[in-house]
């Protein structure tokens, strides 16, 4: 499932970057992650509890960031397992500056096993969104 958008951030550009770089930010930031760990440089241990539709779990998974070009760009890989099944992905965040604010071009793919995969992307894809629109809000308020 291919999932890309943008959303624009009431800060510069290098503050964003500081932001989705300081594992504290990201922890209270992405939806659902209860606990974010150091596991190597640019890389976490997560542990995530989420809900899609009637599909409900906890979840252990990694995060890591790559290709670093500061403050512009940034790749991100991910993977998380349960009972509920599984999700990788990975994307590619762009950072524009547009004056005092920073628009933040993302685009990837995920891909979903399990009973994730059995409810449907389209309401996995519904969640997905929504879980992206909350991680952008949470991040301009931090």
């Amino acid at each position: 499932m291919k999932i890309e958008g943008r959303h624009t951030v009431p800060a510069p550009q290098e503050t964003v970057w500081q932001r989705l770089n300081d594992p504290s930010v990201l922890e209270r930031s992405l939806p659902g992650v209860e606990r974010l760990e150091p596991d190597g440089p640019d890389r976490y241990r997560a542990s995530i509890k989420y809900k899609v539709g009637a599909v409900s779990g906890s979840f252990s998974g990694s995060v890591e960031l790559s290709e670093k070009n500061p403050p512009h760009s940034m790749r991100l890989k991910t993977s998380a397992r349960g009972v509920p099944g599984f999700v990788t992905g990975e994307g590619k965040l762009e950072l524009v500056p547009k004056g005092a604010e920073t628009e933040v071009v993302y685009s990837g793919e995920l891909q979903l096993g399990g009973l994730l995969a059995a409810i449907g992307s389209r309401m996995v894809e519904s969640a997905a969104k929504k879980s992206i629109e909350d991680f952008f809000k949470s991040l301009a308020s931090s």
